[in-house]
C-alpha cells in the first residue's frame, strides 16, 4: 500500500481541483446564461480553451519537456486559482472573458506536464489500474461537482461557486508540493537556461512528426479518437441550450441532469476499476468510444415529450465514458515515449484546438439556422460512425502490439 501513497496524493490533489471545475462549469453558464442570454455566448465558453491552446501549443511542449514539471504544476495551480478568484468582481461579459482566456493560457500548460510527470511517476504494469482509480476519482467530481454548485447556488450565489473553485486550485497545488520529484530523482531535470528559440521549436516539431511516421498505427487509432472527443466538445458547447429549449428543463432541473452523468460516471469507474486487470486496453478503448458516443445520441434524440431517454442517455454517457478514458490513456502512455510526451501533447493540442474551434462554431452555426436538434443529431451521427471505424480499427487490425504494455515494443 506504502507504493501507492504518492499516486493516491496526486489522484487526491486533482480529484479535488476537478470538483472545483464541475461547480465553476455549472456557474459560468449559468453566469454567462444570466447576463447574455445568448446561445452564442456559452459557445463562446468553449471556444477560449482552444484560442488559448492555438497561442500557446506551438511552444508550451518544448518548455514543459526541458523543466520540472512539479514545480510547473504548482505554479500554474496557483496562478489559475488568483485569476478564477478575480471573475466574480466584474458582471460584463467581456473581463470575463478575458480572465477565463488567461486561465486557460495557464491550463494550457498543465495537461501536458500532468501527463509526463504521471508516466514518469506510475510504472507501465500499474498504468491501467492507476487510469481505472484516476478515472474514479474523475467520476466523483462530476456527480460531487454539479450538485455541490447547485446548492451553493441555491443557498447562496453563483460567485460563491466560483471562490470555490478557486480555492481547490490551492489546495491541488498544495497536495502536488509534497509529491516526489521525479525529474531530479531521474537525474533528468532540464532547465531552461536560454529563451525558447524558433530553431529549438523547428527540432522539436520534427522529433514529433518523426515519431508520428515511425507509428503509424497508434497515430491512426489516436487520431480517431481525437475526433470523436473534438465532436463530443462541440456538442457539449449546446447542452444548456438544448436542455432549456428542447427538452424544456429549468436551470436547477439541469444540474441534476449533469449530476446524473456523474452518478453514471462513477459506477461506470467503479466497473473499471474492478475490472481493469481483466479487461483489454483495445475493448476499453473500442467498446467504451463507442457506447459513450450512443449516449450522446440518445440525448439529442430526446424532446419535453421524452425527458427518460435524455437522462438515460446522460447516464450511458457517464457509465462508458470511463472506459474510453483508462484505455485511451494507458494506451497513450504505453505508445508516446516519456521524454517526448509534452512536445507530442502540445503539438497536437494546437491542431485539435483549431478543429475544436471550426466545429463549435459550426454547430453554433447550424443551430441558428436549422432546428438545434437537427444538428446536434446530424453532429451525434458523424461521432458514431467515427466509433464504429475505431472499434473495428482497433479489434481487426493486426498490428496487436499497440495493445501491449512495453512502449518500446510500439514504435518498431
Amino acid at each position: 500500500m506504502k507504493e501507492w501513497k504518492d499516486p493516491i496524493l496526486l489522484i487526491l490533489g486533482i480529484g479535488i481541483s476537478n470538483i472545483g471545475n464541475w461547480i465553476y462549469f455549472v456557474a459560468i453558464n449559468l453566469l454567462v446564461l444570466n447576463i447574455t442570454g445568448s446561445a452564442a455566448a456559452i459557445a463562446g465558453l468553449f471556444i477560449i480553451r482552444p484560442l488559448a491552446i492555438l497561442l500557446t501549443n506551438t511552444w508550451a511542449g518544448s518548455v514543459i519537456d526541458r523543466v520540472n514539471k512539479r514545480k510547473l504544476m504548482i505554479w500554474i495551480d496557483l496562478i489559475r486559482g488568483i485569476f478564477i478568484a478575480t471573475i466574480p468582481f466584474f458582471t460584463s461579459l467581456f473581463p470575463i472573458y478575458i480572465l477565463m482566456f488567461l486561465t486557460n493560457i495557464a491550463g494550457s500548460f498543465f495537461g501536458p506536464a500532468s501527463e509526463t510527470y504521471i508516466a514518469k511517476l506510475i510504472p507501465p504494469e500499474k498504468r491501467k489500474r492507476f487510469n481505472s482509480f484516476f478515472s474514479f476519482a474523475t467520476s466523483g467530481a462530476m456527480l460531487v461537482g454539479p450538485s455541490v454548485s447547485g446548492l451553493l447556488i441555491m443557498y447562496g450565489s453563483i460567485n460563491t461557486s466560483i471562490y470555490l473553485n478557486a480555492v481547490t486550485f490551492f489546495f491541488c497545488a498544495a497536495a502536488i508540493s509534497f509529491l516526489p520529484d521525479v525529474d531530479r530523482e531521474e537525474g533528468k531535470e532540464k532547465y531552461v537556461d536560454n529563451s525558447i528559440t524558433l530553431k529549438m521549436i523547428a527540432t522539436d516539431w520534427k522529433a514529433v512528426a518523426d515519431f508520428g511516421k515511425a507509428a503509424v498505427g497508434f497515430m491512426v487509432v489516436f487520431m480517431i479518437f481525437q475526433f470523436i472527443t473534438l465532436i463530443s466538445y462541440a456538442l457539449d458547447s449546446q447542452e444548456v441550450t438544448f436542455i432549456q429549449q428542447v427538452i424544456g428543463l429549468s436551470e436547477k432541473n439541469y444540474g441534476l441532469l449533469v449530476s446524473l452523468t456523474g452518478a453514471g460516471y462513477v459506477a461506470g469507474s467503479f466497473a473499471v476499476s474492478a475490472l481493469a486487470s481483466r479487461l483489454s486496453i483495445r475493448t476499453l478503448l473500442g467498446l467504451g468510444s463507442l457506447l459513450s458516443v450512443i449516449g450522446y445520441f440518445m440525448f439529442f434524440l430526446a424532446s419535453s415529450e421524452t425527458v427518460p431517454l435524455a437522462v438515460f442517455g446522460f447516464i450511458v454517457i457517464g457509465f462508458f465514458s470511463p472506459f474510453s478514458f483508462t484505455g485511451y490513456t494507458t494506451f497513450f502512455q504505453n505508445n508516446v515515449p516519456i521524454e517526448l510526451m509534452g512536445r507530442f501533447s502540445s503539438a497536437f493540442a494546437f491542431f485539435q484546438s483549431m478543429v475544436q474551434i471550426v466545429l463549435t462554431l459550426l454547430l453554433g452555426y447550424l443551430a441558428e439556422v436549422i432546428e438545434l436538434q437537427t444538428a446536434t443529431i446530424g453532429f451525434s451521427v458523424i461521432g458514431l460512425l467515427l466509433a464504429i471505424t475505431l472499434t473495428s480499427i482497433v479489434f481487426l487490425q493486426s498490428k496487436k502490439n499497440l495493445f501491449v504494455l512495453e512502449s518500446e515494443r510500439n514504435i518498431n
